[in-house]
């Protein structure tokens, strides 16, 4: 096997298997602090073993074993005025784990755990993103608009509370469910999110590995509270973006737009199944949240079967609806996206600069201003736009979209 090859195993064993080890750790350990250095350590010994040794036939096994030795041996190091009591410890914990049903996932445990509502919201998605995701530092400053520093602080804070206050590793109970799971709905999207546009350094642009565990862990959601229409409405939302995903990247590894995909490449199965989510919630006649606004507008692209045939007043319209429920600068931001299409890109860009304060560091922010002015004839301030939404951008199909749109304009 090749360095590359070697390279290549570590990689995707890193994306496979991150969230498991960790969350295998934690539930033997309770310790978010060792279960992620000892996962850390793991993967930094499988980087010198594996050229030397072979990647082995269960990568995940080998990284579980290897963290757990680890974890024991940082115990063993850290507290040795109590050593009786932690050899005691480890060696209960030495033996098999009870199985664990479908619903009573080690990695929902974990998400639940992270996402406790003694943590400020922002603080449990940063943490979840971190633990589960397995997403760099970097990765989540940018999700949240904010300083690489201030961030690993939050995280850092976090897990001492989470230790201090001896939160349990568990999904919580049946009545304690409801209370809990919007914060946890809001980390799964975060975590869809930065898989469907992946914005780490060297990463592929788009990260299958964290939109199907994403999809995975919100159907497990789902199973616990079936009538919950947000977790429906999330689940919808995923699968009928999920669904263009082959269609998003071409070959030469540029962003594909939603205008210029080819739909008939989507996939028809995950669009059905996200319809008809969509269409059940319309029938429990529920006011609908967040997540099911975002889902009905999903379903009104993914119902055109041409760019030209889309209902850009219901998108409009529905996008009036979410702006009541959330009227951040980034909703408001793709609801001028959809007047463009209807009303003009002049009124769109009117709405839109607007909004440059709020979101000057978003790169999305620059994009569609970019694009607004190119529609409209003007290319030198279309050119420099183009130019730092490229500057703010993370991912390697967007820059190579938006860098060959801006050299259009000569």
């Amino acid at each position: 096997m090749t360095p590359i090859d070697v390279d290549e195993a570590v990689t995707r064993a890193h994306r496979e298997e991150w969230a498991r080890v960790v969350a295998a750790l934690t539930r033997r350990f309770g310790d978010l602090d060792i279960a992620e250095e000892a996962a850390a350590e793991a993967f930094a010994t499988a980087v010198e073993r594996w050229p030397a040794d072979g990647v082995p036939p269960s990568p995940g096994a080998w990284l579980t074993t290897t963290a757990n030795r680890k974890a024991i041996d940082r115990i063993r190091r850290e507290d040795k005025r109590e050593d009786k009591h932690k050899e005691a410890q480890l060696v209960s914990h030495d033996e098999p784990p009870e199985p664990v049903g479908a619903i009573e996932d080690e990695r929902l445990r974990l998400i639940f755990t992270c996402c406790h509502p003694a943590l400020a919201m922002e603080t449990r998605m940063a943490l979840t993103l971190r633990m589960v995701g397995g997403l760099s530092m970097p990765e989540i400053a940018r999700a949240f608009l904010v300083q690489e520093a201030a961030m690993g602080q939050r995280i850092t804070r976090a897990k001492a509370k989470i230790k201090t206050a001896r939160i349990p590793y568990r999904v919580p109970s049946a009545e304690d469910l409801p209370a809990r799971v919007s914060g946890v709905l809001a980390v799964l999207f975060l975590v869809f999110n930065e898989g469907y546009l992946a914005t780490g350094p060297g990463t592929d642009p788009v990260r299958h590995d964290l939109t199907a565990e994403a999809i995975r862990l919100t159907r497990l959601i789902r199973a616990l509270l079936p009538g919950d229409g947000e977790v429906a409405g999330l689940l919808a939302l995923m699968l009928l973006t999920e669904a263009r995903r082959t269609a998003r990247v071409s070959a030469n590894g540029e962003l594909v737009t939603l205008a210029e995909q080819d739909r008939g490449a989507w996939d028809a199965a995950l669009i059905a199944e996200g319809h008809q989510l969509v269409r059940e919630r319309l029938a429990a006649r529920v006011a609908p949240g967040r997540y099911q606004i975002l889902a009905a507008i999903n379903a009104v692209h993914t119902s055109a079967r041409d760019v030209r045939d889309t209902d850009w007043s219901q998108i409009v319209a529905l996008y009036d609806q979410l702006v009541r429920l959330d009227s951040s600068p980034i909703v408001a931001l793709n609801r001028a996206i959809a007047v463009a299409e209807l009303d003009g890109p002049e009124v769109a860009l009117a709405a839109v600069d607007r909004l440059e304060d709020k979101l000057a560091d978003y790169h999305a922010f620059h994009a569609t201003r970019a694009d607004l002015l190119r529609r409209l004839g003007r290319s030198q301030p279309a050119r420099a736009a183009y130019g730092k939404a490229i500057e703010l951008a993370g991912n390697t199909a967007e820059i190579a979209y938006l860098t060959r749109r801006r050299d259009q304009l000569g």
